[in-house]
């Protein structure tokens, strides 16, 4: 039995996205892209939700691709796709990694805005082993999230980065002591995220994406200042601040 299809769950300003295949470390089918691909159109045509979750059920965040499921497939560009577009997100995302992370799954976790882990975590990507040629966007990804030192390790020396190394190469932004700690920790981070003004949280992480990659749009940028200097959001902000209290924002 393969198990599930990935779970997309709303709670309010919050989505969260869960991998439902335990008894193979979560490992990822054709449709399971697929269905990843639907539900994050569906999370960016929905205003409402600003922050996104990924995470997976079982010992494990994600085995990356089945390379045996159908011959003939270019893993490398599906995972490519679903990454280029996971770091689109309009929503600010957030991978909660409990385990191994594995192959192109790696790269589906760079490609999220935060990335906490516990102890239990390892990642490797077999790709020279197997004669596979890692794609560019997940190259890209790799160096300009951990360096090309870094890089090299991963894709050429195909080593094998403990939970420490994951947090010392930046792959991992908390490392927490347990399970529960993480669990805590995710939930800590998804309501700061929530608690802020969602223009400017979203502006922010659209334009510093564009600007890693070296194709900031000033003009894109100059509007998104401006909506929301004259936003309600500015003036409620500013309000909240001066009579110490918590902020009510309404992305407006």
């Amino acid at each position: 039995m393969l198990g599930l299809a990935p779970l997309l769950e709303i709670d309010g300003h919050l989505a969260r996205i869960t991998l439902r295949r335990p008894r193979l470390a979560n490992r990822l089918e054709p449709s399971d892209l697929q269905c990843l691909q639907q539900q994050l159109q569906q999370v960016n045509e929905r205003p409402e939700l600003r922050v996104l979750l990924l995470r997976g059920e079982g010992r494990h965040f994600c085995s990356g691709f089945n390379i045996g499921a159908v011959p003939g497939l270019d893993a490398g560009a599906l995972f490519e796709q679903l990454s280029d577009a996971w770091e689109n997100a309009r929503p600010v995302t957030v991978a909660q990694i409990q385990g191994g992370v594995y192959g192109g799954a790696t790269d589906l976790a760079l490609a999220c805005d935060f990335r906490l882990g516990q102890p239990a975590c390892e990642m490797f990507v077999p790709a020279a082993r197997l004669g596979l040629h890692f794609y560019r966007g997940g190259m890209e990804r790799y160096v300009s999230r951990l360096g090309l030192p870094w890089a090299k390790k991963v894709l050429l020396a195909g080593a094998t980065l403990d939970a420490d190394e994951m947090l010392r190469s930046g792959f991992l932004d908390q490392l927490l002591p347990d399970a529960a700690a993480l669990e805590a920790a995710t939930e800590v981070l998804l309501a700061q995220l929530l608690a802020m003004a969602p223009l400017a949280l979203l502006g922010m992480k659209k334009h510093l994406n564009a600007i890693a990659r070296g194709r900031l749009d000033s003009s894109a940028l100059q509007a998104d200042v401006a909506e929301a200097n004259a936003s309600e959001d500015l003036a409620e902000g500013v309000a909240a601040w001066q009579e110490c209290r918590k902020p009510r924002f309404q992305g407006r």
